[in-house]
């Protein structure tokens, strides 16, 4: 069915439909929006279902319809509101039902920006928070004093930032300021889940260094925070201490490769120099090896994706060493073991590039290098060779292939 005959059937059942959240805001800064999210009310759920049979019922805390409109699978709620019982996101007591208006639902929001509606029938826009002059003046305020219901909103709040470029109140920093005490006890999958959010953002360093305004990055992201303040040699380092390098380089790696997880391998890249000794500054020796374990201690603390951590340990390992390879053996193997991990060669050597500004010319042909070697396996061993000879046959004449044709590109 189309916007308008969904609509006009909820207005048949007695109630009014609208369009909620970021299609509104989206509409208003004047870009495509992902997807388009429904809100009911004047409707209880046994009569939407009677109207709806079709539409599959998902959700815990309260119901969530999806509907098939103008040929995509959109969410359509009941409005609703919720009371604060408890600590935490599920701290909450919610009651969705008829008499429920539009301006109640739209109060329990995060933000301004996305606590505006849209009637769909009149076309009018409900505005009773000032979201729209928000979204004009690129600002993120919070909607009410229940923004620190849910601590999970200022990393939201930081989020938006860093997705829109837009500038976080001083106020709502210092509501995201108070969701620290929570925010320390919530689950770490909501948490990674904002992370992995903000690093598809175009500028994701906005994320953390609104979060560190709040006072919240150590809570949330200790790994990093630790950066701050481990200073660098200037002739290598002119943007100042480890932190600065490290959400400058994500940001310009973000500009080459839209993959989280490249992002998150650049964003991890130097993070061993966190534990860098005071006596030891600003020298970093040894850093990639702390890196790892810092790495390792990040995924006990909040499960990463299995690739994520694989790509990110590369990087940590290799970032220094592969701009300064020589001998064919060992690039030999650094091609093949790159080749075989989720991050791929473009992710390596974006986030090598960036850092070493520059890549060394294996890297700058990889990719056909990698084609070359693999070309050679055991089918091409000699038949006397049995086991693990094989293996070092096949390994001795990659390397020697590999020789032959850098030979020929230096020439």
């Amino acid at each position: 069915m189309t916007e308008k005959e969904f609509a006009t059937k909820i207005h048949e059942l007695g109630g009014a439909a609208y369009l909620v959240g970021g299609a509104v805001r989206d509409k208003i800064r004047g870009v495509a929006a992902h997807d388009r999210d429904y809100c009911v009310t004047g409707v209880d759920e046994a009569t939407f279902v009677a109207a709806f049979p079709d539409a599959p019922k998902f959700g815990k805390s309260f119901p969530v319809y999806a509907v098939e409109i103008d040929g995509a699978h959109c969410e359509v709620a009941f409005a609703r509101t919720e009371r604060k019982v408890g600590s935490g996101y599920r701290g909450f007591e919610i009651l969705f039902a008829p008499s429920v208006t539009i301006e109640q639902d739209l109060y329990r929001r995060d933000t301004t920006i996305n606590a505006m509606a849209i009637e769909l029938l009149s076309g009018e826009l409900i505005d009773p928070f000032g979201g729209r002059e928000d979204v004009l003046n690129k600002k993120i305020r919070a909607v009410s004093e229940h923004f620190i219901d849910d601590p999970v909103r200022a990393l939201r709040a930081a989020r938006q930032a860093a997705q829109f470029g837009f500038s976080i109140c001083a106020e709502t920093v210092e509501a995201m300021r108070l969701c620290g005490l929570e925010l320390a006890r919530e689950p770490t999958e909501r948490i990674f889940d904002e992370l992995e959010t903000a690093l598809k953002t175009d500028k994701p360093s906005i994320f953390f260094r609104s979060l560190e305004r709040a006072g919240l990055l150590e809570i949330t992201f200790p790994e990093i925070a630790q950066l701050r303040g481990k200073i660098q040699p200037t002739a290598f380092h002119p943007e100042g201490d480890a932190y600065e390098h490290t959400l400058n380089l994500l940001d310009e790696v973000a500009q080459l490769n839209p993959r989280p997880l490249v992002r998150f391998a650049a964003l991890m890249h130097d993070i061993g120099k966190g534990t860098t000794p005071p006596r030891m500054l600003p020298h970093h020796y040894k850093h990639e090896k702390r890196g790892l374990e810092v790495l390792k201690e990040m995924n006990q603390r909040m499960t990463l994706p299995k690739e994520w951590k694989k790509s990110a340990a590369f990087v940590i390992r290799e970032h220094m060493r592969a701009p300064r390879l020589e001998k064919a053996g060992k690039i030999v193997d650094l091609l093949l073991s790159l080749n075989a991990l989720a991050i791929g060669v473009k992710g390596f050597c974006d986030v090598i590039r960036v850092d070493n500004r520059g890549l060394p010319l294996y890297l700058e042909h990889a990719d056909e290098l990698i084609a070359e070697l693999l070309k050679i396996g055991g089918k091409d061993a000699p038949p006397d060779l049995k086991g693990a000879s094989i293996g070092k046959w096949i390994h001795d004449a990659r390397v020697r292939r590999f020789t032959t044709i850098r030979n020929f590109k230096e020439n």
